[in-house]
């Protein structure tokens, strides 16, 4: 399995460099302007009997040429233009999924922190309580996999957990590899600052772990299952209430057009990328199959819809608010 690839030097470069990409130099035609005061933070709907509400940790920047690694780059950057994007520079939501059912209120990611993008990201607590949500009622926190911007923010600036009465689940095999002795020494440089983040995460003092494993029922509803791929435990969480069905898809699927439209196109930050490829096309054959709504991380803000299928590709289909 490789562990690293070239594009996650990119990656950590934009950890430390976040404001010099404030601004692309020539904003995409998908990019609305900004607005002079701020948008609401959060999108809250019904799955069945499922009370949902998708909760922003803000915004990064990473350059494109992560994406579609595998395909001729000037097809990648075509296909992006085509879709009115910037073919440089990706904009990257984070929607964080927070689930009431029955007794159960439950938090899926816990973002950035203020360790990882911290310019743009890391927003998280400020705007579960702009939603009305108060935190320290979440009786679970589900991490869908050890990347920073899903588990770095589970500490605040005085190193205490952020949620240290809630009970926090992880994947046993996504424990288990961050965890392996010596890891930080297998890995290339670039990638030993997320060694060391996700092992400083897991560690947190006063945090303790349920590792779980594939089928695992976090509350009758709620269900962990294996996505692996991105990496190599990664979980997924799915919401099941009356006859109406959620896949919070964690980073199985990240990209809202190319993981549809071109399934078989993997991205640099994919840990194992026939891994990945062979777990999304299950994932939206199932979704599509079974009419069940997903939920994308890194999608377009509230990043929730279905799958239609399209021949031997897919696409996207946004749900449609209520108001």
């Amino acid at each position: 399995m490789t562990l690293l690839k070239p594009t996650r030097r990119d990656l950590l470069k934009m950890a430390a460099a976040a404001p010099a990409f404030a601004l692309p130099a020539a904003a995409a035609r998908a990019e609305l302007g900004a607005p002079q005061g701020g948008n609401p933070s959060h999108f809250s709907f019904s799955v069945g009997d499922a009370r949902l509400t998708v909760v922003s940790d803000g915004y990064f920047r990473l350059p494109t040429d992560g994406l579609g690694v595998n395909a001729d780059p000037a097809e990648v950057q075509a296909f992006l233009e085509r879709h009115f994007l910037s073919p440089e520079m990706g904009y990257s939501h984070t929607n964080h999924l927070y689930v009431e059912i029955g007794d159960a209120k439950v938090l899926v990611d816990v973002g950035s922190g203020s360790r990882f993008m911290a310019e743009t990201a890391g927003r998280l607590m400020g705007n579960l309580e702009r939603a009305g949500i108060d935190p320290s009622g979440i009786t679970h926190v589900v991490i869908t996999h050890a990347h920073p911007d899903h588990i770095w923010g589970i500490i605040d600036d005085f190193e205490e957990p952020i949620l240290p009465d809630a009970e926090h689940l992880m994947g046993e095999a996504e424990h288990a590899f961050w965890m392996q002795d010596g890891l930080v020494n297998q890995v290339e440089p670039d990638m030993q600052q997320f060694v060391v983040g996700a092992v400083n995460s897991i560690e947190t003092e006063g945090v303790e772990w349920t590792l779980v494993q594939d089928g695992h029922e976090v509350v009758p509803g709620l269900t962990m299952f294996d996505t692996p791929g991105h990496t190599p435990g990664h979980m997924s969480l799915r919401v099941d209430s009356g006859d109406r069905s959620l896949i919070a898809l964690g980073d199985s699927m990240s990209h809202a057009y190319t993981n549809f439209a071109h399934p078989d196109w993997y991205n640099g930050f994919d840990a194992d990328g026939a891994q990945t490829v062979a777990t999304r096309k299950r994932l939206l054959d199932m979704a599509a199959e079974d009419r069940i709504a997903v939920l994308g991380y890194h999608f377009p803000f509230p990043g929730v819809g279905h799958v239609q299928r399209e021949g031997d590709a897919y696409r996207f289909i946004p749900s449609l608010w209520q108001f």
